[in-house]
């Protein structure tokens, strides 16, 4: 045996608190020999009927505390006692690995499964991810505290106790009546030596209620060492020494033997006991002590008090520390993994039917309501993260499913409502809907519109706790809600079924008329609670009520129907939506009719190994159930259906519109888990027709409300679901579900506001969307599908086409859908589809248009774009784009985008043109260049040029359009550039004619030695050198009037008197070779107009000048000196000047000294 293999401790163990209840006596011994050890469950699958004691010592042990058992019974049998010990240990090793990971669920199961028989029972236990009314995420992270393996759950405490339990580190087991020890030994790694931790657990009533181990554990959940030991006692029962309570054995022992006892225990353990066991002899031996004064002694195994809580062991400090701990990582994202994960915990508590669940969410609302943030944020006046909102919503129907157990006591309701109000009433707990005041109505309140007409500021304050308060006053004694609940087979006799009914449907159906996120929250918490049936019996009948619903809302619309069909507009609808409602009455309804309808491979508990599998569902009859071909499965599509597709009105705020989209593409998700057969697709279609024809009662039908919910993330899954079965049917309800009424332009005078009350709105075309942006993303994503879909179908995609123009308004959008387009019907493998190609492009165009009189970034790439998509269109689509470029684009882009990609020689050769065709095409492009150039010729002349190029007449007129525009329209920089061009192109006079045109616009000042156009002067005065004297002689007196910067001028001068004029070699001009002389004209002119801005330019800088510039102005002084010396008088003229300087300015005496220095 384990025992055996090593000597026991000679030290204490360090045990859990002693039961503080007095042990009188042991029960006296019946006769016969004892079961010795107990017989475990034998491995065998075909095992013998448990013996009669067994089944009542089982009994016993889950339900009676040890100590009612001693009152009740003045003998009992020390056989029976062994039995009833033996049985009052855990029996599930699900509720240990509930209590050391955060993950535990049957194997491919997503939300909790069948419910327990009492706790300690033999039922499953939830997962993670939770479910129903709170849209619980599943939490996967490991804990924070001894595990430390994220994702692969080997780091788990109860992967890690499995391990040590399977490789024999288990020794010394141990049970002296309701304590259990042993000894776990950690095995030796690279980095730590092999270490043993004594392990000590109480349990009672088939629950652990304290744990201790060596290793010092802080975290909410056992360590791996408590797991160990545990699962040794589930799974080796036979192996465990079993001792009836330590009382009992000293009862049996006679005064010496005692003496002996104890004698032999101080002398043991003298270092630890010794002090104790002094002063507890000193208590006893004195008769006033108070040990006296108290009827027997306490005894650490003999089990629980009657008064005593049976709940299972939580560390509650180490719960509130670990919430305080996440919370306080703001918005990292592991953390709220991790809170996630504790709420999953709180419903697979409450799943089990363990009391640990409310006590801890208890435990982890004060520390959400201590999280300083709170404060803060009211006191900026900001609003909180989403992923804290998410959090807060989940803790608030967590809260309703804990007040409606259906089993729970008034004292503990009572008891919770008190706390909730409390909580509820401080300033600082967060608001249902953020910032908004809520337009929802009461949990308890059947009638959505009841009490809509009041001003949102004199609405009651609604915190995210208001709807767990209202779930306090409601009840589960009604006796058709008992009857629905409690019988599968529960319907009205054929004799009532005539007339109407507010407890049955026409078929005799229970109905259970209540307001539809309310009735869900109860399914939500039966469900949560552990009783699964039960639930399921009260979805139905929900649904039952959901499908009268419908039809009657239909039989209303039929008669007015042509009347709502001439207005065009409607004011009705449903201002409280179930998606996306706080209590996620549809998510509810679909995860507790699929999850009975999941198939499992296996029952074996999974803690986080490996990844996640996608549930496998197949059909399950309801029961009940009139109609044969009625599974669960289609009842769970068809409440999505009805749900998703149900018309409401866009919530107020930010958060509560973002919910609406998330919640929506939650349920979608979980419907796409669903494999579509025969019979689910016969569903889909009956309720898809409905939907269809329900009117304004769905957000599918043909009139609906200005400010409806838009369809399209639900009809996007429609259409890709009944596009294989009804191609008719999902066309009609994707195009259906294109509309965006609320960005249309103009709405009915009877569409105003909100309606049935009377909240106004800041008159906008877009009132309070706050996400629009990701619904106009939608509404792009479904135009997509169907383009997709449509391909090589002339006529749906014609349909496709008309209703993307029609509803979207994005030109982005567009644009994307444009590129969507292109891109499926230009698969690299395969000949490109001309029916999509040819939508693509007309989607391009309508941006083009759309985009022509506005700002967009991406303008150019669009152009660019479109020219690619009609160049794979082809010939005709060129020159038609290029014949109406005015609707389209610029004359800029025109010129120097369309037609300059269209003439390229890529583009010739993509299309593999003929020589008319290339004419054709470059005619084309040489009209809309001439075009351009009329109308814009600052921007397009010198693009017209280029473009025109190859054929003269063109050429011509494109020159004289840039001649006439050049003394109006044009800069010097635009002509100049032009003028470089005709350079280039051969024709220096037409370039020295532009140049001309150029000087006269421009302007250069004194000072502007630097400006960006004086290289464009030098190469103008440059080419008129070139060309010869006569053109020097007409370009210097435009250079003398525009130029005043000295420096320049004397640039140009010296350039001119260093080569003679003329060197261009125009034909039939002769050149004389001689270099010309500054004292005749023209230079004489451009000289005199050096030296005097020179003479202006010296005044100018002494004006302002400090001494730190004083020899710049020297070497200033000396350029100037080098024009003067030009003219044949001009050393004379330059003293005179610097007389003049030290005559004027003889008050800067260091300066005119330095004058004085350099020139005398």
């Amino acid at each position: 045996m384990a025992e055996g293999r090593r000597e026991p401790p000679h030290h204490l163990l360090s045990a859990p608190p002693a039961s503080k209840r007095p042990c009188l006596r042991p029960a006296p011994r019946g006769p016969g020999p004892g079961p010795g050890h107990g017989s475990g469950l034998p491995s065998s699958r075909y095992r013998s009927p448990e013996s009669l004691l067994d089944c009542a010592a089982k009994a016993v042990a889950e339900k009676w505390a040890f100590e009612r058992v001693e009152e009740r019974f003045e003998r009992i049998p020390e056989p029976v006692q062994r039995r009833i010990v033996y049985w009052s240990f855990p029996r599930n090793e699900k509720e240990i690995c509930m209590y050391s990971s955060f993950q535990c669920r049957v194997a491919g199961e997503e939300g909790p499964s069948a419910a327990t028989n009492g706790a300690g029972g033999t039922g499953s236990v939830s997962t993670a991810a939770g479910g129903g009314g709170g849209g619980s995420a599943a939490g996967t992270a490991a804990t924070a505290g001894a595990a430390g393996a994220v994702g692969t759950g080997d780091g788990l405490p109860f992967r890690r106790g499995i391990r040590l339990l399977e490789t024999g580190c288990v020794e010394n087991v141990l049970q002296v009546g309701f304590h259990l020890s042993g000894t776990v030994t950690e095995p030796a790694t690279s980095s730590e030596p092999e270490i043993t931790h004594k392990v000590a657990i109480s349990f009672d009533r088939c629950k652990i209620t304290s744990v201790t181990c060596g290793c010092g554990n802080r975290d909410i959940f056992y360590c791996a060492h408590v797991v160990a030991l545990s699962l040794y006692r589930i799974r080796k029962p036979e192996q465990v020494k079993l001792r009836l309570p330590i009382s009992e054995t000293l009862f049996q022992m006679n005064r010496d033997q005692l003496q002996k006892l104890v004698q032999y225990l101080i002398t043991a353990h003298h270092t630890e006991v010794l002090p104790t066991a002094q002063k507890l002899a000193d208590e006893i031996l004195s008769s006033n002590s108070e040990i006296n004064q108290v009827h027997g002694a306490p005894d650490p195994t003999a089990g629980a008090s009657i008064d005593d809580d049976n709940c299972w062991h939580l560390d509650e400090d180490q719960v509130r520390e670990q919430v305080k701990q996440f919370l306080s990582q703001g918005g990292y994202y592991g953390s709220g993994k991790q809170l996630n994960s504790m709420f999953a915990k709180v419903r697979e508590m409450l799943r089990m039917r363990d009391s640990n669940g409310a006590r801890m969410l208890t435990l982890i609302t004060e520390q959400f309501m201590a999280d300083p943030r709170l404060s803060l944020w009211r006191q900026q006046g900001t609003g909180m993260t989403d992923k804290c909102r998410q959090l807060w919503d989940e803790l608030g129907a967590l809260w309703v499913c804990v007040v409606l157990n259906p089993h729970c006591k008034s004292e503990e309701k009572t008891s919770w409502l008190k706390q909730l109000k409390k909580w509820g009433d401080m300033d600082i707990c967060p608001l249902e809907d953020g910032n908004y005041g809520s337009e929802l109505p009461n949990i308890t309140n059947a009638l959505p519109q009841s009490n809509l007409a009041q001003d949102s500021l004199s609405r009651p304050r609604r915190t995210v706790f208001s709807r767990a308060i209202e779930a306090c006053d409601l009840h589960w004694q009604d006796s058709h809600l008992q009857r629905i609940i409690s019988s599968d087979y529960y319907m009205s006799p054929s004799y009532q079924r005539e007339g109407e009914s507010l407890l049955f449907n026409p078929q005799g159906l229970p109905l259970w008329l209540d307001h539809v996120p309310t009735a869900c929250a109860r399914v939500d918490a039966l469900r949560s609670h552990g009783y699964s049936r039960e639930a399921l019996r009260l979805a139905v009948a929900i649904i039952n009520t959901l499908r009268l619903q419908q039809q009657r809302q239909m039989d209303i619309y039929k008669h007015q129907k042509k009347e709502l069909l001439q207005r065009g507009v409607t004011s009705t609808t449903n201002l409280e939506g179930w998606v996306g409602h706080p209590l996620d009455p549809i998510g509810c309804l679909f995860v507790t009719l699929t999850e009975t309808c999941r198939m499992d491979d296996d029952n074996t508990m999974d803690t986080g190994e490996g990844d996640p599998r996608l549930p496998v569902y197949h059909h399950v009859p309801v029961w009940g159930s009139s109609d044969g071909g009625e599974s669960y499965l289609t009842l769970a599509l068809e409440v999505a259906l009805m749900g998703m597709g149900q018309q409401r009105i866009m919530p107020e705020g930010l958060y509560a519109q973002d919910k609406v989209c998330r919640n929506e593409e939650q349920i979608v998700l979980k419907l796409q888990e669903l494999e579509l057969d025969d019979l689910l697709v016969q569903t889909l279609r009956k309720q898809t027709l409905q939907l269809l024809e329900a009117g304004p009662f769905s957000g599918l039908g043909e009139v609906i409300h200005r400010e409806s919910v838009p369809m399209h993330t639900f009809a996007k899954y429609l259409f890709s679901a009944l596009l294989p079965h009804d191609a008719d049917l999902a066309y009609k309800v994707a195009l259906r579900a294109m509309r965006l009424p609320v960005l249309e332009s103009s709405a009915g005078s009877g569409d105003v506001g909100h309606p049935h009350h009377g909240i106004s709105i800041v008159p906008s075309r877009y009132p309070r969307w706050f996400t629009l942006g990701h619904l106009e993303s939608q509404q792009c994503e479904l135009a997509s599908t169907m383009l997709t879909a449509a391909k090589g179908d002339m006529l749906r995609l014609r349909t496709v086409l008309e209703a993307i123009q029609k509803n979207i308004h994005s030109s982005s959008l567009i644009f994307k859908l444009a590129q969507d387009a292109f891109k499926i019907a230009t698969p690299a493998d395969s000949p490109p589809d001309i029916t999509l190609l040819n939508v693509a492009l007309e989607l391009g165009l309508q941006v083009m248009r759309m985009t022509l009189s506005t700002l967009n970034w991406r303008r150019r790439e669009m152009v660019r774009w479109l020219v690619t998509c009609a160049t794979e269109v082809g010939l005709r689509a060129l020159v038609s784009i290029l014949q109406s470029w005015y609707t389209l684009f610029t004359p800029t882009e025109a010129t120097s985008i369309v037609a300059a990609t269209v003439m390229s020689h890529n583009t010739i050769l993509r299309l593999s043109l003929d020589y008319p065709q290339r004419e054709e095409l470059a005619s084309c492009a040489r009209t809309l260049a001439l075009q351009c150039a009329m109308k814009d010729p600052q921007n397009c002349a010198l693009s017209a040029l280029t473009l025109c190029e190859k054929d003269h007449i063109a050429f011509e007129t494109a020159y004289q359009i840039v001649i006439d525009a050049a003394s109006t329209g044009m800069t010097y920089s635009q002509l100049f550039t032009i003028a470089r061009y005709m350079e280039h192109r051969g024709y220096p006079l037409r370039s020295f004619k532009l140049a001309s045109l150029a000087m006269t616009h421009l302007n250069l000042a004194y000072n502007q030695d630097t400006h960006p156009a004086i290289n464009d002067v030098l190469w103008a005065c440059a080419l008129s050198h070139s060309l010869g004297k006569n053109e020097l002689a007409a370009i210097i007196p435009l250079v003398v009037k525009s130029v005043h910067c000295a420096t320049v001028l004397s640039d140009i001068l010296r350039r001119c008197t260093m080569t003679a004029p003329g060197l261009a070699g125009i034909p039939g001009r002769r050149n004389s070779g001689k270099l010309m002389s500054t004292d005749k004209a023209p230079l004489r002119q451009l000289l005199d107009a050096t030296i005097s801005a020179y003479i202006n330019t010296t005044h100018s800088r002494l004006t302002h000048i400090s001494p730190r510039h004083y020899g710049e102005f020297i070497e200033f002084l000396s350029k100037a000196r080098e024009t003067f010396l030009l003219a044949q008088d001009g050393h004379i003229q330059f003293a005179q000047f610097i007389d003049n300087l030290k005559q004027i300015y003889k008050g800067k005496k260091k300066l005119m000294m330095l004058v004085r220095e350099r020139f005398g």
